[in-house]
């Protein structure tokens, strides 16, 4: 007769080979971390929560809502997630654990998934603000995003790099993108910094609200910052009455999950998100630009064993 220690034994070794193709334990949870409401993550959050729940045996999903990237590495850190989007230099931060960007110490549990699509640094004025460019911001109010959030670390180093800082405005507030949209709309607010997809909802909410101005970040900025920041253009037509391009910074988008999750649980992870990309772009455009040639690709961290796995297994690695 087996005891209750061989039937747990036996147990973890039925599920360490993996029953079935898409078999990751029979009461796995996968809580997705995500952003705000009114971001990309969340849609896409949402998308790829239903994925997993559909395409993985036996796995139960959530969708959590958070203060998007810097609170996401620490909720990772702390077990408190399975998967999580985070913007590159969050990322490299957390690894290196820069205490100014949220990090006291190197989050060593983080591993890497994908990187998938990249983020828009897209700074958006009311018309009747007068700004035209980024000097302009100087005696204004601007939303730098939530505190210590990816785009609020964004917008502070943008401002170095300018040789600006926030004691230049005349007022700066720390909003997340939908609360920080309605402030504009009221006039209680001259502009906002938006790390997000193009096409954010956030922003294409106020465009279709009041006249906007889309404000550049000279190219000269990619130079100054470095990797993983580079030189992007928002296209003329991104939102309504945008007419011209826009130049400005991109940034990479990544998964993150953390050493803790099991080898198979990581790899079908990885799987489905590559295998139904279909679904991800239909809750939102900006995943038009994931494809799993880029997935292993210019990560400041090391990826999980089973998503090493799956890139092998396609040839990628």
């Amino acid at each position: 007769m087996i005891g209750m220690k061989g039937k747990v034994l036996a147990g973890a070794v039925a599920l360490g080979l993996g029953l079935g193709t898409a078999a990751a334990g029979a009461q796995e949870f996968i809580n997705v971390l995500t952003g705000g409401t009114s971001g990309v993550y969340y849609p896409l959050g949402a998308a790829l929560s239903k994925i997993y729940g559909d395409n993985i045996e036996g796995v139960r999903t959530q969708v959590q809502s958070t203060k998007a990237s810097v609170e996401n590495l620490n909720l990772l850190q702390q077990g408190r997630g399975e998967i999580a989007f985070a913007l590159g230099d969050s990322v490299k931060s957390a690894w290196e654990g820069d205490a100014e960007a949220g990090f006291p110490q190197k989050l060593d549990k983080l591993r890497g998934i994908a990187a998938i699509y990249p983020n828009y640094i897209q700074i958006v004025a009311s018309k009747e603000s007068g700004i035209r460019n980024f000097e302009d911001l100087k005696g204004k109010s601007l939303s730098v995003g939530a505190p210590k959030s990816g785009t609020e670390l964004n917008a502070r180093r943008i401002f170095e790099a300018m040789g600006m800082s926030y004691d230049d405005l005349a007022q700066t507030e720390y909003l997340p993108f939908g609360e920080s949209v309605e402030l504009i709309k009221n006039r209680q607010l001259d502009a906002t910094v938006q790390s997000a997809g193009l096409g954010v909802a956030s922003i294409k909410d106020l465009a279709l609200s009041v006249p906007i101005q889309m404000v550049a970040v000279p190219e000269s900025v990619a130079e100054t910052l470095g990797a993983p920041f580079i030189a992007a253009t928002i296209p003329a037509g991104t939102y309504e009455g945008q007419e011209e391009d826009v130049a400005t910074l991109a940034i990479t988008n990544i998964l993150v999950t953390h050493s803790d999750v099991s080898d198979e649980v990581a790899y079908q992870m990885t799987k489905q998100l590559f295998e139904n990309l279909d679904e991800l772009v239909a809750a939102h455009s900006a995943a038009k630009a994931i494809s799993a040639e880029n997935g292993p690709k210019g990560l400041p961290l090391p990826l999980h064993p089973g998503a090493e796995r799956y890139y092998k297994e396609q040839g990628l690695l």
